[in-house]
């Protein structure tokens, strides 16, 4: 009972977790006053805290939100880095990378006490992003570990319609990238199918490099607009 208790609160933060973040703005971050090389080494070391955490079977078996604080952080301060390199400080990633890593930091909440009533599972229709590597198909692992928990929420939320499109960069030719697109829809709706989504209550889509998440000039290789958007409803 502990565990189910448990594994409810988990996921109901979880799912708060995805519907929020990219609407979300983080706090003004010290490392923002930080010069180029200095600020280049301080997201660096956070984006290594990151990866490890993000590859701690402890942190990802947790009931808690560790394991989402670090995969965010990852995003983040990988974002923030890159950005660095072509010599630009985007101040947005450098605040959301600095706030994860210090969130991932920070001691975890008291777990859940059999006697207490779980939060409320939070059953709104999410918008959740799953990243891919360049020119890759097939999703980053904590992608997959999204999709599991999206699935197990839309069986307690009663969501019955999904939307699945893909993206690219916009490196590449548009033909080419208009096929990465569905090809990567194609393998995030055969995850949730196998978590126990139907395939008709899917809508799959690939709009290769229409949409772009973060504008950019053609050729660039972009890693937030390298994605799946996974949306859902109750009819």
């Amino acid at each position: 009972m502990r565990n189910a208790l448990e594994r409810a609160a988990a996921v109901g933060l979880v799912t708060a977790m995805l519907t929020t973040t990219a609407a979300w703005a983080a706090p003004a971050s010290p490392l923002l006053q930080l010069g180029k090389s200095e600020l280049r080494d301080a997201l660096t070391s956070r984006y290594d805290t990151a990866v490890k955490a993000v590859g701690d079977a402890s942190v990802r078996a947790a009931q808690d939100s560790r394991w989402t604080y670090a995969v965010e952080a990852k995003n983040q301060c990988g974002i923030a880095i890159g950005f660095i390199k072509s010599g630009t400080k985007d101040a947005d990633s450098i605040n959301k990378c600095d706030d994860f890593v210090a969130r991932l930091s920070a001691p975890p909440p008291p777990p859940v006490s059999a006697a207490s009533a779980p939060p409320a599972l939070d059953c709104t229709a999410p918008a959740v992003s799953i990243f891919f590597d360049w020119n890759m198909d097939t999703p980053l692992s904590e992608g997959a570990s999204t999709i599991s928990t999206l699935t197990q929420t839309a069986a307690q939320c009663g969501w019955k319609r999904f939307g699945v499109t893909g993206y690219t960069d916009t490196s590449g030719g548009t033909r080419y990238n208009d096929g990465l697109s569905l090809r990567r829809a194609q393998n995030v709706a055969s995850l949730m199918s196998q978590g126990g989504i139907a395939t008709d209550a899917m809508t799959v889509n690939g709009l290769g490099e229409t949409q772009l998440k973060i504008e950019t000039a053609d050729g660039v290789r972009e890693p937030m607009n390298r994605r799946v958007e996974i949306t859902a409803s109750a009819n």
